[in-house]
């Protein structure tokens, strides 16, 4: 019998992320600090979570622009003492 090329087990392909796109959880966490930032208000969770996924995207954008290959992911935190 004539052996072929594909193998018997199914292959496993890495799904694909574009570089830009952040995690789950950077979203998550920049969304908490634009919360913070509104003083803590709810009802604006989807608002939030949609800005801070566009900030994270633009953010890694630029990176890549500038041949840094890795985003500064750091929050832009406006500082409650002043």
């Amino acid at each position: 019998m004539a052996k072929t090329r594909e193998s018997s087990s199914p292959t496993m392909q890495n799904p694909r992320v574009a570089k830009n796109q952040p995690t789950q959880e950077e979203i998550a966490l920049r969304a908490y600090h634009i919360y913070m930032e509104r003083g803590g208000m709810p009802g604006h969770e989807l608002e939030d979570w949609v800005e801070a996924q566009r900030q994270l995207v633009a953010e890694n954008g630029k990176a890549s622009e500038n041949g840094n290959g890795k985003a500064r992911r750091n929050p832009k935190v406006n500082s409650a003492a002043a």
